[in-house]
């Protein structure tokens, strides 16, 4: 299966009319945050596949639709979405995969989508009965989760802003995702490190776009 995977920067690799040649092969699309809902939109119209996304702490003018559940709502009535599916503090079943999202940076100003780390502990505690559930009849607790920040010393950065966070790592320890795949932390220099493995689990920062291929690592 592969994966395109975008966050945090609007690539003119994907935002363009080639984008179904290139990417024709692609089963599943996820985003970690950062991006305006039409270039979602875009994305899922074209390449006609299922996306799940959470959002970061940038372009979250949408957000306020989506803060009562998965779908987006205004004055009590569901509203036209962008086509991609909404999985914050949810966990998904989508292409014979896993996928739980927790979206939000580390709380350093009053906007919106932030938090401490025991407020994203205390929204982590949401996925647990889902998990569990997995982990009976399915056989594991998930495959993916679907961040916008990092974790705690994996690719973040040391100010408040791009500080990951601690409770992710404690969180693969334990449900041991195949994947971590967030954004958040922009990439300027093509030497950065870009895939860390942390126990059992690959994380992956998708800044601007990351293709993941799931048989690679069979």
């Amino acid at each position: 299966m592969k994966i395109l995977c975008v966050s945090d920067q609007i690539d003119p690799l994907i935002y363009t009319n080639t984008i179904k040649q290139r990417y024709a092969d692609v089963d599943l699309i996820l985003s970690a945050g950062d991006l305006p809902m039409d270039y979602l939109d875009f994305i899922v119209s074209t390449l006609n596949k299922p996306m799940l996304f959470v959002f970061g702490n940038h372009h979250t003018e949408d957000f306020p639709y989506y803060k009562t559940g998965d779908k987006p709502v205004e004055n009590g009535y569901e509203i036209r979405s962008s086509g991609a599916i909404y999985a914050d503090a949810h966990v998904r079943y989508e292409e014979g995969l896993i996928i739980a999202g927790l979206g939000g940076s580390m709380k350093y100003n009053l906007g919106e989508n932030q938090f401490t780390d025991f407020a994203m502990n205390m929204k982590m505690l949401k996925l647990l009965p889902s998990l569990f559930f997995n982990r009976v009849f399915r056989g594991r607790f998930l495959d993916i989760l679907l961040t916008h920040a990092a974790p705690l010393g994996i690719h973040d950065r040391k100010d408040k802003c791009h500080l990951g966070f601690k409770c992710f790592l404690w969180f693969m320890r334990v449900f041991k995702p195949r994947y971590l795949v967030h954004g958040h932390i922009h990439l300027y220099d093509l030497s950065e490190v870009r895939t860390t493995k942390y126990f059992d689990t690959m994380v992956i920062n998708a800044y601007s776009h990351y293709l993941i291929d799931t048989g690679e690592n069979a």
